[in-house]
């Protein structure tokens, strides 16, 4: 899973929580780690939606001001028959 910096630097910061992916095939699992350029973050859980079911709050926690810009985002993104919701945390410095 490829992370932009900035979104790198606010989940280290602790401002994101929320990832969404949209994608054929998962690429990591929820209890596993992700090595990245700032560090090491859990992949605390996992779960598959609707890109429609993405609430104000959920969207907030992913960093985007809102639903609105969200849903812009999401239609930048890549196809993928699959999207999911992942929750992330910073551990540490790898």
């Amino acid at each position: 899973m490829l992370l932009k910096a900035a979104l790198l630097e606010e989940i280290k910061a602790g401002k994101v929580d929320l990832i969404f992916r949209r994608w054929s095939r998962p690429t990591v699992k929820a209890g596993g780690t992700l090595k990245t350029k700032v560090g090491l973050l859990a992949i605390k859980a996992i779960d598959d939606m609707a890109p429609e079911d993405v609430t104000e709050a959920e969207a907030q926690r992913a960093g985007f001001k809102d639903v609105a810009e969200f849903r812009t985002w999401l239609a930048t993104m890549k196809p993928g028959h699959l999207f999911q919701r992942i929750e992330v945390g910073f551990l540490g410095e790898a």
